[in-house]
């Protein structure tokens, strides 16, 4: 980068007004007490030991990478090791731990980290389906949940909330997070950062949160995993910083770096990301470890060898360095060299001994190690209720054409597809903790909740893939779907003949769990082509067909849409996703979810969101194409189905939406207020969601911006009157100084049941 333009950007980011800044904090008597005891600790720490609480292991099996960490326990003893990860169960955790507090010089005990993304042995459904449930409570209690899992079996870190935005589909880790839009992907991470630490992380049933991947790993290009990121400031700012911010905010122990660059420098060694932002405008407090061998992996970023890259990271503000042992390898020579401060390290420890001082661990090490709570409060019938209510609330029905759903639970019905008897897959991506033995698959859960009218019969119908190498790859980690070596032909005809026997055919098919994911980014979105040929001589016997819908992403089904009469989207729901499914196909519970991201008609639409920018020339209202306007020969611009998206088997009227006034200035507030109405038949749950247009701005504004939502319940003919409060914080943006600024002019407010139907009404702002 040239020195002016540097300088530039420099100036551009240190003009933040107080929208990123924060106050610094008081420090309590709690705080200095820690304090004295940390200082005293780390005087009497030489050199090698501070760098030895830097550096973090892997206890087991890896999980995200291809190195494993050898001679841990030797380590362990030579005061070497910070904190271990994915080492599980009471046991063997306490193993470990006898050997860091009894066998080393100054007895520091060791912080014990796990991947619990989505739940720990009790499995909720993956991240994205949980955020279609639009509902923080539930979300915060599955976060809680896991934390009590995850403590009664040793641990207190985990690596989660992941709030990385994402507009791209294409990218496996979509699923992980919690889709496109920046203010439900803010209360999402506030909600379960709350989840896992609760408001005291010394109690023995909370856990230390990780807040990750930071940062904008969501916009990896053409949405290949670890791939390069490219932005403005005033997009980063305005729609991929905020969740980060709000899980600092809301007391996040830790942040995790990620593997992208930001302006031409890796996150991992971008001190103005980890320092600058972080520290000094965010205020955070808590230490920042590497994801994966990302200091490593610097040298492959071409920023130098394991020495250099190692000290470009600790002077960066990186603290703990995972697997990639670089730290404790190289920065002992680095501060002989002049090429690391060792107040940088100092620092840094400090900053690991803090969370382990929070976490009660100086206090008793073993306060995680209860045989007993592991016994008592892992999958305990609770938690499974939770989870499958959870599940049913994230389903999202897409299509319900001549209300098929809910099925009736007398007659025969026909299960067909490769994913209607795996219960390895239903947990979902990044379940590293669920047993993948025990979790029923479809099939088991409508036999277990059918009544005793109803038959069911069962096909596979198709393989899930044609190539059997890339089944491999889309089937790792136990997750397998034996192949059915017949050809196509005989399967499918032994599916027709299945079908013809049955009152309605339930298709089960879309992708394995680990299609998405983790380096599990695809080009082509549609269903495996060998799946779709079985639905398409499925829906030729003339029976009515239900397409239960298996994925980790948004796909494209257009054709699905229409051919297929209806449409259930259950995402990956965890341990009990089969018997949620059966709730909700039968009618015991009615699905609400709503969609988090938009699902384009085919992958040339992509990046497809709801928020994005007018340009000069707009395609007019109505219109599908017009030469020389903003739109596409062979597709029109609209997506298949909508952010806030989704069905329910009744319906819900909208209608007389005010305002308490037109025009309002800083200090004041406007209310607005709607009605919903249940014209269905059925009690029912909505999502009522409101947006904002700025009109007129001092640069580009969206179309519409999600500035509030509720999830109401209405009983069959029942009304509410649905009311938002609108203050001058819900119009304040980051403008061409990343001065966060409300601009006085007009806005349009929009209420409805999704970004696209709704109603509308228009009010202004005075200064």
């Amino acid at each position: 980068m040239r020195k002016a333009t540097y300088l530039f950007f420099l100036a551009a980011l240190f003009s933040l007004s107080s929208g990123f800044a924060q106050q610094k904090k008081a420090v309590t008597a709690t705080d200095q007490k820690m304090n004295t005891f940390i200082k005293n600790l780390l005087s009497k720490m030489t050199l090698e030991e501070k760098i030895g609480q830097l550096n973090l292991l892997t206890g087991g099996e890896a999980t995200t990478g291809s190195v494993v960490s050898t001679g841990v326990e030797s380590k362990i003893k030579n005061g070497q090791v910070g904190g271990i990860f994915s080492l599980t169960t009471p046991a063997r955790i306490r193993k470990a731990q006898e050997i860091a507090v009894n066998q080393t010089r100054l007895k520091i005990p060791i912080i014990f980290g796990q991947d619990v993304i989505h739940g720990y042995k009790t499995t909720f459904p993956i991240p994205l389906a949980l955020s279609c449930s639009w509902d923080m409570s539930l979300i915060e209690k599955t976060a809680r949940i896991a934390a009590v899992e995850a403590t009664a079996d040793g641990l207190n870190w985990t690596f989660s909330p992941m709030v990385d935005i994402s507009r791209d589909p294409r990218w496996g880790r979509i699923s992980e997070g919690s889709g496109e839009d920046t203010y439900l992907g803010s209360e999402i991470a506030k909600a379960m950062v709350k989840g896992y630490q609760g408001d005291d992380l010394s109690k023995y049933n909370t856990m230390m949160a990780c807040v990750k991947h930071f940062a904008l790993y969501g916009a990896a290009e053409s949405g290949r995993d670890y791939n390069t990121t490219d932005m403005s400031l005033n997009r980063m700012y305005n729609e991929y910083l905020p969740p980060y911010k709000a899980a600092v905010d809301a007391g996040a122990g830790s942040v995790m770096t990620s593997f992208n660059d930001i302006n031409g420098v890796p996150a991992t060694a971008n001190k103005w990301l980890m320092t600058d932002l972080l520290r000094k405008q965010w205020g955070f407090d808590g230490f920042v470890v590497t994801d994966y061998t990302a200091v490593n992996e610097l040298i492959d970023h071409g920023l130098g060898d394991l020495q250099a890259v190692s000290a470009l990271s600790i002077n960066a503000g990186v603290e703990m360095d995972m697997v990639g042992e670089g730290f404790l390898t190289t920065l002992k020579k680095s501060v002989q060299e002049g090429k690391v401060k060792e107040q940088q390290i100092t620092n840094a420890c400090r900053l690991v001994l803090e969370a382990k001082y929070k976490l009660g661990l100086f206090d008793d090490p073993f306060r995680y190690c209860s045989e007993e709570r592991a016994k008592n409060e892992i999958l305990t019938p609770e938690h499974l209720k939770v989870a499958r209510e959870t599940a049913s609330q994230s389903f999202v029905l897409l299509k319900n054409q001549g209300q098929i759903l809910p099925l009736k639970n007398t007659g025969t019905v026909a299960l067909i597809g490769p994913l209607a008897n795996t219960g390895s897959n239903m947990p979902g991506t990044w379940s590293v903790n669920s047993d993948l033995k025990n979790t029923i698959s479809l099939l088991d859960g409508l036999k277990a909740n059918a009544g005793a009218d109803l038959k069911i019969l069962h096909s596979m119908g198709a393989n899930l893939l044609t190539d059997p190498e890339y089944q491999k790859r889309a089937t790792m980690f136990g997750r397998d779907i034996p192949r059915d070596n017949r050809s196509e032909e005989e399967m499918i005809n032994e599916a027709v003949a299945t079908a013809q026997k049955s009152d309605v055919v339930v298709a089960a098919l879309g992708e394995s769990s680990e299609m998405s994911g983790e380096s599990s980014s695809r080009t082509n979105l549609d269903i495996p082509e060998p799946q779709k040929r079985l639905l398409q001589a499925l829906l030729k016997t003339g029976k009515p067909v239900v397409l239960v819908l298996f994925t980790g992403r948004p796909l494209t089904l257009k054709w699905e849409d229409e051919n297929v009469p209806a449409i259930l989207n259950v995402w990956f729901g965890g341990t009990e996703a089969a018997n949620a499914i059966s709730d909700v196909l039968f009618g015991k519970v009615n699905p609400s979810g709503k969609l988090t991201a938009t699902f384009p008609q085919n992958v040339g639409q992509i990046p497809l969101y709801y928020s994005q920018k007018n340009t000069g020339r707009p395609l007019e209202q109505g219109k599908w194409f017009s030469k020389f306007r903003s739109n596409y020969l062979d597709v029109s611009n609209e997506p298949l189905y909508p952010f806030g998206y989704g069905l329910s088997y009744t319906s819900f009227d909208y209608s007389n939406l005010k305002l308490s006034k037109t025009n309002f200035k800083a200090g004041e507030t406007i209310t607005a207020t709607i009605t919903v109405k249940n014209t269905g038949a059925v009690e029912g749950k909505e999502v009522v969601q409101m947006y904002i247009r700025d009109l007129v701005g001092s640069t580009t504004r969206p179309v519409k911006e999600l500035k509030g939502f509720q999830k109401i319940s209405l009983k069959a003919g029942e009304s509410k009157d649905v009311s938002f409060k609108i203050s001058i914080e819900d119009l304040k943006f980051y403008n061409a100084d990343l001065k966060f600024v409300a601009e006085p002019g007009d806005f349009k407010i929009f209420i409805g049941t999704n970004s696209r139907d709704n109603s509308e009404a228009s009010f202004q702002l005075s200064l």
